[in-house]
């Protein structure tokens, strides 16, 4: 009978835990996720603008990289000192600060004349928008347990892809159709449309993001000391537990090579690949977009799979590495026939699934090492540093073109990188990482 005592509750405790998490879940993922959709597309909208904007200013495709890549050096360095203010200040204050500054400095791209307004605003872009990404993620490892972080991250995350789903047509459709509308280029237009929006979407955001889940009401007490409990017992298993350690620990850095390996895929896809569509024999701007969109739309129904799939065998190495290797191939292959249609649309689409995979997969192996003390400076480190490939990935491949007329040595390089990277993934102990 004693037994039977013991084991009842679970079933209770069970139920209570799933109904905190949908509670959780719908009342923070609306927001955040129109959050992030908007902040991509504010970061990969300048790959649309590239070809009416590089013809108006006569911007190289070395320039264009150059520009693009600023965003990510602005990001590495203001990451960090970023994500110390929202510990200071608090998610909800400094997260729509940053928001209203991004919108405002996204808008403003419309009025670039010269490359040398170009790399300005792209820098401050970078600098506002660096520590709204990791800060979110500290603000989401203090709501959810490590064993539904995968299939939350990928929810959040899938505004990345799901930012080229829209973006991609919307962006195509405003160059072609808005074009010297009101004595504005197309290019200008789709800048101020998708800008403004962010500025006014800040303000809900100081308005309605709760800062803690200590601090609402729509939970109850139970719930509330389900959530510290589990969220308790997790910091127990970590390994960094002071500022010194993150600098100190080799999986940290480990984790640095992944992260840079992870964004090399992402962003050769944000930013190159409209121009690799329309080198491919796509001539039309709105062709060009709808075309963009498949990879993307292909990747966010590979990313909330796989996250799923992880969350319930609780493993995380292979559910990285595997989408990493299928990035790296799609990239190669589309290196291999760069006028061919179909030859670098097949490839786009099994780059664009392995990587909107990856990003949200590999936000779980960090918190499985940093603690609640660690985890904002540790994880904006990492993303700061990642930040590196981001930015050399656009103008690698800017330069090759202009070096060689093809992006194909480019691209075989950046699949070698990749490739690298999801074998390190496999180093770390499935020990600490899987949940």
């Amino acid at each position: 009978m004693s037994k039977l005592q013991h084991a009842a509750p679970a079933p209770a405790q069970a139920q209570l835990a799933e109904a905190t998490h949908r509670a959780v879940t719908w009342r923070l993922m609306p927001l955040l996720l129109i959050c992030y959709l908007f902040a991509h597309l504010d970061r990969i909208n300048i790959g649309f603008a590239k070809m009416q904007m590089s013809q108006d200013l006569h911007l190289s495709d070395t320039v264009y990289g150059l520009g693009a890549g600023l965003f990510f050096i602005a990001y590495a360095l203001f990451g960090v000192p970023s994500n110390l203010m929202l510990e200071r200040v608090g998610p909800r204050r400094w997260i729509a600060t940053l928001m209203v500054v991004w919108g405002t400095l996204s808008t403003s791209m419309l009025l670039v004349e010269s490359s040398s307004g170009f790399y300005l605003l792209r820098f401050a872009l970078g600098a506002a928008e660096a520590g709204f990404f990791p800060g979110i993620l500290v603000y989401l490892n203090r709501w959810y347990p490590a064993r539904r972080r995968a299939q939350i991250t990928a929810l959040f995350a899938i505004a990345v892809p799901l930012a080229g789903v829209v973006g991609g047509p919307l962006s195509g459709a405003i160059l072609t159709f808005m074009h010297e509308v009101g004595g504005l280029r197309g290019w200008q237009w789709m800048f101020l449309l998708e800008g403004a929006p962010v500025v006014l979407l800040g303000l809900v955001v100081l308005r309605a993001l709760p800062e803690h889940f200590e601090r609402v009401s729509w939970l109850t007490e139970p719930q509330k000391a389900g959530l510290r409990a589990q969220l308790g017992q997790e910091e127990q298993r970590k390994t960094v537990t002071s500022l010194g350690g993150i600098v100190s620990s080799p999986a940290i850095w480990l984790l640095v090579a992944v992260y840079c390996a992870v964004m090399l895929a992402v962003n050769t896809l944000a930013f190159w690949m409209p121009s690799l569509i329309h080198g491919a024999g796509i001539g039309s701007d709105a062709n060009v977009g709808l075309l963009s969109a498949l990879p993307y739309l292909a990747g966010c129904a590979f990313m909330l799979a796989c996250g799923r799939s992880s969350d319930r065998r609780r493993e995380r190495r292979w559910h990285l590495s595997v989408p990493m290797l299928m990035s790296a191939a799609g990239i190669a292959i589309t290196a291999v026939a760069p006028h061919n249609p179909g030859s670098v649309l097949a490839g786009l689409v099994l780059a664009g699934m392995g990587a909107s995979a990856a990003l949200p997969m590999f936000w779980q192996l960090p918190p499985a090492f940093l603690n609640a003390r660690t985890q904002a400076a540790g994880i904006a480190l990492i993303s700061s540093l990642g930040s590196v490939a981001s930015f050399a990935a656009p103008y690698f491949i800017g330069w090759v073109r202009d070096t060689t007329q093809s992006a194909s040595l480019a691209l075989y390089a950046l699949a070698v990188f990749i490739t690298l990277g999801a074998l390190l993934v496999l180093r770390t102990q499935a020990a600490i990482v899987n949940p």
